[in-house]
């Protein structure tokens, strides 16, 4: 019988056939890219900080000596911040005192709600291709972890069999809108249907929207907005991608008072509490205008278009993201069918590094995908230039 840490590797694609462990292809292709001084566009954090001002606040925190634990659920002023943000965006009105908590990042929050209520003899079921912690937190509650294939060129289920993935046994839908690594941002047809199905089959919606500001045209939807679904439903963000802070890990999850109490109840004895200094600049941030928000998302669709027109020189076929830091290229215009191979010779080849999609998924969704790379944009423009202008040589070098 596995043990934890043999589940949650292998929920995560990290277990070797023979059972022993690999390291992530995130740090395969990071020392790649440092071997050969290449830009590396694998991992989807910034290269620059977010606001000055919230960074003055959190520094004044420290200085004010606010470096101790904060409440296990959260600061008040952040939870109170977080139920603004939802009413002023989408009119969703969260009961800061039993229906938000604060957490270490998005991260642990989608561990400590799959945690909560999961287990085995559950299914949850994913999209695919998948973001990696959610096979991982999968594997470690001992459910099963179930799939839904996102098929290209729009990364958009099949509505016609979507029923065929629930079963009696699905006890959690994980939607992530928009979603990584593909870039789709599901409308509202789509979403509709999971909820359908979720009420159906009587399971919890969890969904990550860490995205939700950084779209490019379509308007983000809160599955928690949809008839029927804010009653099994429990959201999750973070600061992280929306103010470019991802070092602060300052996340929340918010929902119907009895599932957050679950989540909550793991959490505490995951971090307990965490980033006191950071909770009051991002509780500031998410009262910015709304300016902020549009101008942080026309930023980064201007990058976004930058890179993808040095990923049509290079000669690969690309999906235009309409959300996230990340947009995918299919190689096979190339002639190549094996993205992973490519995106280890990538760094040496032109000095770029990304992520095969493959390893966001199970083995028959790898086959699938096995043509796509992942490029993530959310670097400084004259970088993302420099990475369009190397790319534009791979077809004189393969």
């Amino acid at each position: 019988m596995s043990t934890p840490w043999q589940r949650t590797a292998e929920g995560a694609n990290l277990l070797s056939p023979d059972g022993t462990l690999g390291v992530t292809i995130f740090e395969e292709i990071t020392t790649l890219a440092n071997r050969h001084n290449a830009i590396n566009l694998g991992q989807g954090f910034p290269d620059e900080d977010g606001p000055a001002e919230l960074s003055r606040l959190a520094q004044a925190a420290i200085a004010r000596g606010e470096n101790q634990y904060a409440p296990g659920k959260g600061l008040l002023d952040l939870r109170r911040a977080v139920a603004e943000h939802q009413n002023r965006f989408y009119g969703l009105n969260p009961d800061p005192d039993t229906e938000i908590i604060i957490s270490t990042g998005a991260t642990e929050a989608i561990a400590a709600a799959i945690l909560a209520l999961t287990g085995p003899g559950d299914e949850v079921l994913t999209f695919e291709p998948f973001y990696d912690s959610y096979g991982a937190m999968i594997g470690l509650s001992g459910a099963s972890h179930t799939t839904a294939a996102l098929l290209a060129p729009d990364f958009m289920p099949d509505l016609a069999t979507l029923e065929s993935s629930f079963s009696r046994r699905t006890k959690m839908v994980i939607i992530n809108n928009p979603h990584n690594p593909t870039g789709a941002m599901f409308p509202v047809e789509v979403l509709n249907e999971v909820v359908r199905l979720a009420i159906k089959y009587d399971a919890v919606i969890l969904t990550d929207e860490v995205y939700e500001h950084l779209t490019f045209g379509p308007r983000h939807i809160p599955v928690s907005t949809l008839p029927g679904a804010a009653e099994r439903t429990l959201t999750i963000s973070s600061a992280g991608k929306t103010f470019s802070f991802t070092g602060w890990k300052i996340g929340w999850l918010s929902g119907p008072a009895e599932l957050v109490a679950a989540a909550r109840t793991v959490k505490q004895f995951l971090s307990y509490s965490s980033g006191t200094p950071f909770q009051g600049a991002i509780a500031a941030g998410l009262r910015m205008g709304g300016d902020f928000f549009t101008d942080a998302a026309a930023t980064l669709a201007r990058k976004r278009d930058i890179l993808a027109e040095g990923l049509r020189a290079a000669g690969f076929d690309m999906y235009l993201p309409q959300g996230t830091y990340f947009i995918n290229a299919d190689t096979q215009k190339l002639g190549i069918t094996d993205a992973t191979a490519l995106a280890r010779r990538l760094p040496e080849l032109v000095g770029v590094a990304a992520i095969p999609v493959p390893v966001f998924c199970h083995p028959e969704g790898a086959k699938r995908t096995r043509s796509l790379l992942r490029f993530a944009f959310c670097k400084q423009v004259p970088l993302l230039e420099q990475a369009a202008e190397r790319l534009a040589t791979l077809k004189d070098k393969i």
